[in-house]
């Protein structure tokens, strides 16, 4: 038992405990028949990552439910990797290459992957060494990478499963591209954001008649140059008469006819519009359909290309202007109007995407989706709040085919081959000869016997990786023990923007390889904004680095105040301040314990409550702290295992600073040498520090490591046993009278404007015998804590002149004042108190009995200012209650 020094210092205790964890391998875990395995999968960071505040906080969570299930008697394993991330990874190296004046096309593919591997082993563990600062208790023995060795052999298997079960197939579709990253990008890769454009109405004129024209409006006129025809709604009037003429295409030369879909909304525009098969997916159906000819007309870095004509070379934006430019001068360009879209963008560089013909390889997503959502229907498994159900099936039930390929060099190559000797690499089927999909580079074609053999320059989508991790990272296809132990693993914590980019694809995988759920339970957290409610980002300038908060305040202050703010599932709207909570309960925690250790006997560590408890030997309040703790554990137990974090730590905090503190440590200082006192203030204030263990790792493993009585590491100890027998609400009930007694004194005291050091004289009416026969042995509690020097009871309230009274449920409080106050001065200050708010609530009245307030103002302001009014009424009935005792 060692003396704790005046101050808490968070730098000196986190790094000296992260590092006595990681070296007596606390955090490992190993298959255990006779422990149930507890498991969580991180989400793996990209190796370009760095710490931010999301990081923090769903890395936070994590943190607290394998602690608290380690110390529960799980075999508790966090499972932590880091992702390659492919386009980002690539983004950063072809940055670095740029400073030295380089492209990655002058490295040629061999060496730039190379160079990725060098930027990936100097910079892709800074995430990791970031999240042990943070206090990860992940088993660091089994970091995973999602493209080291074993874990591409398994990307490969599951593709070359899913392509000999025809669920992998190779295509021409519209897709999505980015022109800056140059690869094609998921639907989820690229997510639309509102624009504000323009529509530009553009007149085509009849190949019979040039005087006559259809008119169509678009918001992409540069891709005109690849229109193939005009489509009209077969039921719309205005056009049937045109329905299979010819149009002569402005500025292309080309004939274009005049087709009926009933596709076409009359309401949109003209009701007519132009069919660019190769740039629009609701064009490449049509084209389909019709059997229309596809002309693309830009290159994969958003360029115009030989097909548009004079505008080749041209950017696809300035070729928008020249085509306008020239449109308007044929008198072809009838009106531009101002008109809002949605354009899809880039999730890594944030470039307006391109709808692109492009033969890419995809995912037949349908046959996967069945199962997925057959067990959350069925509540196998469970997403945290409820609500993220609903998304989650909606998204699955109208699930489209996955795009999987990629053009870029950085990720796992398409396990695809392409003999030359046969109709020659990329044919147009997937059945076509030459075409071979293989877990290695095969020797020869099977088909004509070639060995000239090339593979295919794309590589996989990260997420066709990370859809993998929850068994992948067990070193599947293998049957490992440990795959067999810890899988299914037990809960994913994520956030929303990830659920249909992983969490689904998790599912669909899950069940397609090993026929289970690959986690029971999905818990979603909201969403870091600042105060303002704008989400948290470097470009805004209004991110807050943990980092920086952990150097100031520590990481169990951070860990701590981003937990209790954070409500189940809803965002987060933090400011610098919020943290202050956090460091101030941390230092409450190390100043209770120092002042315990100060009093506390080296024999209270070895003693037996029960002992205590059989002889009937425990005071009404070592009974009531008892209770009150045990309580508390009930309930912490309770929240934590339905995900509610906030709720947890709050009960916490309030258990420790209010009860223990406020409360038991203070009434307790004129007994606190005696033995069960001793005894009970030592076992409440070890449990509780086991109880906040999972929430502030580090101050919680320092002070019982200054115990007497510790042997071994907190996280070592276990979780406390409930002893519901020592709950007594009746005990709670009495004791919180005697709380409640000694606030209105407070409060009485502080409507007199007295000094709180200085000592009065408190009558307490009670007409009712049994409540005087339990007040009665408390009130040496009341006289110490209120300040009271003669404290009396009586069974009747009598009004007298000169005295407050207050009053509590069936009791008057009563406060002599002779002696005590200038009456006359004192009254003439309450009543200048009571005109001020009779003024300040006729103001408020008026405010909320203003019709144009209360419609336009937000609910929560007017509720807010409702508020207010209610708190001044109460004040002003106190007040008035003081005047008359003064009177």
């Amino acid at each position: 038992m060692t003396e704790l020094s005046k101050q808490y210092n968070p730098k000196e205790t986190e790094s000296k405990w992260y590092e006595v964890w990681e070296k007596n391998n606390f955090f490992s875990a190993k298959a255990a028949p006779d422990k149930p395995p507890y498991t969580i999968v991180i989400p793996p960071p990209n190796v370009t990552g760095i710490l931010h505040m999301g990081h923090a906080l769903n890395n936070s969570i994590q943190d607290i439910l394998i602690r608290y299930k380690k110390m529960k008697g799980f075999e508790a394993l966090w499972m932590p990797g880091t992702d390659h991330a492919g386009i980002a990874t690539q983004n950063v190296v072809e940055k670095t290459l740029a400073k030295e004046g380089l492209k990655r096309q002058d490295l040629g593919r061999e060496k730039f992957i190379e160079r990725v591997w060098e930027w990936k082993e100097k910079y892709g563990s800074t995430i990791i060494y970031q999240l042990k600062k943070l206090g990860c208790s992940c088993d660091w023995s089994r970091l995973r990478f999602t493209m080291d060795n074993d874990y591409s052999t398994a990307v490969t298997e599951v593709f070359v499963r899913l392509y000999e079960k025809k669920l992998i197939y190779q295509g021409s579709y519209i897709i999505n591209w980015c022109p800056r990253c140059q690869t094609a990008l998921s639907d989820e890769e690229a997510s639309h954001s509102e624009l504000q454009g323009h529509l530009y109405y553009l007149k085509y004129p009849l190949e019979e008649n040039p005087q006559e024209f259809i008119t169509v409006a678009t918001t992409r006129p540069e891709t005109m140059l690849g229109d193939t025809a005009v489509a009209v709604n077969p039921k719309d009037k205005r056009y049937k008469k045109y329905i299979g003429k010819v149009l002569a295409l402005p500025l292309a030369s080309r004939r274009i006819k005049i087709i009926s879909d009933n596709i076409v909304d009359m309401h949109f525009g003209t009701g007519a519009v132009k069919v660019t098969p190769a740039h629009d997916p609701n064009d490449y159906a049509l084209g389909k359909k019709h059997g229309l000819e596809f002309i693309t007309v830009m290159t994969p870095d958003g360029k115009m290309n030989n097909m548009a004509g004079k505008y080749s070379g041209l950017d696809r934006f300035k070729a928008r202007e020249a085509v306008l430019e020239d449109l308007k001068s044929l008198g072809c360009l009838e009106k531009i109007d101002p008109h809002t879209l949605s354009a899809g963008h880039c999730y890594r560089c944030h470039t307006i995407i391109e709808p692109y013909l492009s033969k890419q390889w995809f995912v037949k997503t349908k046959p996967l989706a069945k199962p997925a959502i057959e067990a959350v229907k069925k509540g196998r498994i469970k997403f945290y709040p409820g609500r993220w159900t609903k998304v989650y099936l909606n998204w699955m039930e109208n699930i489209q085919d996955w795009c999987i390929s990629r053009q870029i060099w950085w990720g796992h190559r398409l396990p695809v081959y392409y003999c030359k000797d046969c109709q020659g690499a990329r044919s147009q089927e997937l059945s076509a000869k030459g075409i071979i999909v293989s877990r290695a580079k095969p020797d020869k074609c099977p088909d004509c016997g070639g060995t000239d053999l090339i593979q295919d320059e794309d590589v996989l989508d990260t997420w066709f990786s990370s859809w993998l991790w929850p068994f992948a990272t067990f070193y599947w296809p293998k049957e490992t023990a440990d795959l067999k132990y810890f899988y299914p693993t037990s809960t994913l914590v994520t956030g929303p923007d990830i659920i249909f980019f992983w969490v689904a694809r998790m599912v669909m995988a899950g069940f397609e390889f090993r026929k289970q759920v690959p986690f029971k339970d999905v818990y979603i957290h909201g969403t870091i904004r600042d105060i303002e409610g704008k989400k948290m980002s470097k470009s805004l300038g209004n991110a807050i680095d943990p980092l920086e908060i952990i150097a100031e305040y520590g990481a169990d202050a951070l860990r701590f105040s981003l937990i209790s703010i954070t409500s189940q599932g809803q965002d987060v709207f933090l400011s610098k301040e919020r943290f202050e909570q956090g460091r101030n309960f941390a230092n409450k925690i190390w100043n209770a314990s120092r002042f315990i250790l100060m009093n506390l006997k080296p024999e209270a560590a070895n003693a037996d409550l029960r002992v205590l408890l059989n002889a009937g030997k425990l005071d009404i309040l070592n009974r009531w702290i008892l209770s009150r703790f045990y309580s508390t554990l009930e309930e912490v137990e309770k929240n934590l295992n339905c995900y509610k974090f906030n709720e947890t730590a709050n009960s916490l905090y309030s258990f420790f600073w209010h009860e223990f503190c406020d409360w038991y440590l203070e009434l307790i200082k004129p007994q606190i040498n005696r033995e069960e006192t001793q005894i009970v203030m030592y076992k409440v204030l070890e449990e509780t520090l086991r109880l906040l263990h999972p929430f502030m790792p580090f101050i919680t493993e320092e002070i019982r490591q200054r115990l007497p009585g510790a042997k071994v590491s907190i996280i070592q100890q276990g979780w406390p046993h409930l002893q519901a027998q020592m709950i007594d609400l009746k005990v709670e009930n009495q004791i919180q009278s005697v709380f409640d007694i000694i606030n209105m004194v407070r409060n009485m005291r502080a409507e007199l404007e007295l000094n709180p050091s200085s000592f009065i004289d408190i009558e307490l009416a009670l007409p009712d015998k049994q409540a005087h026969n339990i007040i009665k042995p408390l009130l040496d509690y009341i006289k110490n804590l209120a300040k009271v020097k003669n404290l009396s009871l009586s069974e009747k309230y009598i009004p007298q002149a000169n005295q407050y009274a207050a009053v509590f449920k069936d009791m008057h409080i009563i406060m002599p004042l002779s002696g005590l106050v200038d009456t006359e001065t004192q009254l003439k200050k309450t009543e200048g108190k009571i005109g001020k708010l009779q003024a300040d609530i006729r103001s408020k009245e008026t405010m909320l009995g203003n019709k144009n307030f209360t419609a336009r103002a937000p609910a929560e302001i007017v509720e807010a200012e409702r508020v207010k009014l209610k708190e001044m009424q109460m004040q002003i009935v106190k007040l008035e209650a003081v005047r008359n005792g003064l009177r």
